[in-house]
């Protein structure tokens, strides 16, 4: 599994539409086979700045088996315009996977 990340800066007189926008954008998204999960995160400090979290098999499921298909050219109709600049996308895999709620003393 991978993790893409990209920051989106959407402008802010579109927050309304890209709000809007995403809710159907998101079942474009995961819709495609190797898509396991999709976040959307807002930040607190700068109401206009979104960061994508999208889970994949691999990379190859991102880059080729959704970007190569006409369900991406409907996510980048639906979600592009929104941007300003456009993101930079990522993709991560795990290094350290733990939580404080695993460990009791």
């Amino acid at each position: 599994m991978i993790l893409e990340h990209a920051v989106l800066e959407v402008k802010p007189d579109l927050v309304g539409s890209f709000l809007e926008a995403i809710q159907e954008a998101k079942l474009v998204m995961l819709a495609n086979e190797g898509c396991r999960s999709l976040r959307v995160l807002r930040s607190m400090e700068t109401p206009n700045r979104f960061v994508l979290l999208v889970e994949w098999d691999s990379v190859d499921a991102h880059q080729v088996g959704f970007r190569g298909t006409p369900a991406y050219e409907q996510w980048r109709a639906l979600l592009h315009h929104h941007y300003e600049p456009m993101p930079v996308v990522e993709h991560y895999t795990t290094v350290v996977d733990e939580s404080p709620h695993r460990y009791q003393a």
